[in-house]
């Protein structure tokens, strides 16, 4: 089964419910990773803009990283790796792009998941790949589609 340790380290006030989170998590999952496990740690700014320049050498603030776990397969531990998303920019990001709060956390949760799973986006036809999964998974979860101005 399917699992996600969430922790908040942030005292934005507009944070979706931990059961809104492993709803995501399922949706994004392949059938052979149905068992997969997830860290996710919801940050101020402060903290992943340090984080974004220590692992991306980009000295300001993003809206989610993604850490592939590196354990070897024999250990079998089912850790897919960990999600940083920081509440205060998928706020005003939300509000710049005029798209629901929910559906913008919504969208940057499975963009995180997906890197996890291996899709990316630095290539232009890798991009169109993973935000055709993104758009996906969206649309089957009921959200707006992510990639249309509003």
């Amino acid at each position: 089964m399917a699992n996600i340790d969430v922790q908040i380290a942030s005292s934005n006030e507009h944070i979706p419910a931990n059961e809104k989170f492993l709803l995501w998590f399922k949706h994004c999952l392949p059938e052979n990773k149905m068992h997969s496990e997830v860290s996710l740690r919801i940050v101020e700014v402060s903290e992943i803009q340090m984080l974004n320049l220590q692992y991306r050498g980009k000295d300001k603030p993003t809206n989610v990283l993604s850490f592939e776990c590196e354990l070897p397969d024999e250990i079998g531990v089912p850790l897919l790796g960990d999600i940083v998303i920081c509440a205060d920019v998928v706020e005003r990001e939300a509000g710049d792009y005029n798209k629901p709060l929910e559906d913008y956390w919504a969208h940057m949760f499975i963009h995180g998941t997906l890197h996890l799973l291996g899709y990316d986006h630095v290539q232009e036809s890798d991009a169109h790949i993973m935000e055709g999964k993104e758009k996906q998974i969206l649309t089957r979860l009921g959200y707006a589609e992510p990639y249309t101005p509003n």
